[in-house]
């Protein structure tokens, strides 16, 4: 029905269209008046509704696009406070682990420097162990010299102060 309206209104542009010449200037203003409201009518008709629904979609189009940047947005925000609570997290595990770590050289340290103490008390027993023994072998070697020359020397010098004579020269 609508096609066979737009149909007749074509029709009667063109029949209420005046040739302009014929009848005087002025005159067909109502005829060019109709004719301009029929071929608006039909650019209206035409045109109105795939217009409408350009701008509707475009508006749709806009709408979604501002949503997906408004969930991008959204996402961003969420995964940057995600991001920073993971920072926070391993700024608490690290001070967590200097802490640990801290603890856990002392103890090191402090057995280190315990078993050294030890080393130093063994090494200084040994040393004392080593310093009697030497003495010892020391004794007996200067004995040995002493009575080595005390009976190479004649019997019949041989008294007791020259003996004592022997031994401190030894000694000293």
């Amino acid at each position: 029905m609508s096609r066979i309206l737009v149909f007749m209104l074509m029709i009667s542009t063109y029949a209420l269209a005046s040739g302009g010449s014929a009848e005087g200037a002025g005159t067909d203003i109502v005829q060019r008046t109709v004719n301009f409201v029929l071929f608006a009518g039909l650019v209206w008709y035409l045109v109105a509704e795939p217009v409408k629904n350009y701008f509707v979609s475009r508006s749709q189009a806009i709408a979604d696009e501002l949503k997906k940047v408004q969930d991008k947005l959204n996402e961003t925000i969420a995964l940057k406070k995600e991001a920073l609570a993971k920072i926070s997290d391993a700024e608490k595990y690290a001070d967590g682990l200097a802490i640990s770590l801290k603890k856990e050289n002392k103890i090191i340290s402090d057995s280190i420097i315990t078993q050294c103490e030890g080393e130093l008390e063994t090494l200084s027993k040994q040393h004392a162990v080593m310093k009697e023994f030497e003495q010892r072998k020391m004794v007996r070697n200067v004995v040995k010299d002493v009575l080595n020359q005390v009976l190479a020397q004649s019997s019949d010098d041989f008294d007791i102060e020259a003996m004592a004579n022997v031994i401190l020269k030894k000694v000293a």
